[in-house]
């Protein structure tokens, strides 16, 4: 495949929809000091840079600590309003229509920070961010996996009086040593009180979790699932069944999953049939927002215009939005695409 001209500048104003975004993932330092000084909480770096510094992470866990470290500055509605309102400011500059959105109530609740503060202050930015920014979104509560399943199930029954706001519930956090079946009793709950579900599998844990969170909890997507392709079996199931994959490249790389993005394995699951989508995942800690997974895809594997829209189009696609709105975006896409 041949590089068309003009790559860069094609991606930037390429509409694209975001499927796989921590919304914590997106406190970058200075928003970080910013609330800290606010709300009174010590940080153990002296500067931005000294932060920044610190974000070369030897695994996921690595991540992890950082990444629950910095939740500490988020404390009051406002808070929650002024990371999400960041976050879709830098969507909207970058091509995102639409974006479904992760966020970890647990990692919050355990500090002592009401759920309703948490949810109250991140959907009025999410209505703001429609009206001012025209990007539209969808709410997706994470359960910590690390935590007990009991907890997870406290979390969901504190978050039905919110239902209205949360579209589906997902599964997060370290994956080794936590399978999806820990959670079957929760997400049978979530799905019969009419949420969706979704879950991580596959990105540090086994292929097989990527099969179990199908059976064992009725997900609609899989987040990651690259490890999927160390079993032919469960490549079949997913191909079969058209079911989507939440990919982010430099996140994998970024966390040692793969080397490097010669080794990541994205066109090689396009190529067998998977339906993979593009996103960022935690991008403040990985200095990698959606435009550059895109970019890292096209210089690796040399994709064109033509497939780079295609990858747009399954963003869409796999969205949680209404048919007529997925008609809408691919529409804007194929005129954006001829206007090149």
């Amino acid at each position: 495949m041949s590089e068309l001209t003009g790559s860069g500048d094609f991606i930037a104003g390429l509409p694209k929809a975001e499927l796989h975004l921590h919304i914590e993932g997106t406190l970058e330092p200075e928003l970080m000091f910013r609330l800290a000084e606010k709300n009174g909480v010590d940080l153990p770096y002296e500067s931005v840079e000294a932060l920044r510094a610190v974000y070369d992470f030897p695994n996921l866990q690595g991540f992890l600590d950082l990444y629950y470290g910095g939740m500490a500055v988020l404390v009051d509605g406002q808070d929650f309003y002024d990371l999400t309102r960041t976050y879709l400011e830098r969507a909207h500059a970058e091509g995102i229509r639409h974006a479904e959105i992760f966020f970890d109530p647990q990692g919050h609740t355990r500090r002592g920070v009401p759920l309703n503060v948490v949810i109250e202050g991140i959907t009025a930015a999410l209505a703001d961010g429609r009206q001012a920014l025209g990007v539209s979104s969808r709410l997706i509560m994470c359960f910590l996996r690390d935590l007990s399943a009991e907890n997870a199930m406290d979390t969901l029954e504190s978050a039905l009086p919110h239902r209205e706001h949360i579209v589906a519930v997902g599964l997060d956090s370290a994956e080794v040593g936590n399978p999806p079946a820990k959670f079957r009793e929760v997400f049978r709950r979530a799905l019969s009180e009419g949420f969706l579900t979704v879950a991580h599998a596959g990105e540090e844990g086994p292929a097989e979790y990527v099969m179990d969170s199908l059976d064992q909890l009725g997900v609609s997507r899989i987040d990651h699932g690259v490890r999927a392709m160390e079993d032919p079996k469960v490549v079949a199931r997913l191909a079969e069944e058209g079911v989507p994959l939440t990919v982010c490249p430099l996140s994998n790389v970024r966390l040692k999953v793969f080397e490097d993005m010669a080794e990541h394995p994205f066109k090689e699951m396009q190529d067998v049939g998977l339906r993979v989508t593009v996103n960022s995942d935690d991008p403040a800690y990985f200095a990698s927002y959606i435009n550059d997974n895109y970019r890292a895809l096209r210089d690796a594997f040399d994709y064109t215009e033509v497939e780079l829209a295609d990858l747009a189009r399954s963003s869409f696609k796999a969205s949680f939005l209404d048919e007529s709105d997925k008609q809408k975006h691919l529409r804007e896409i194929d005129t954006y695409l001829a206007s090149r």
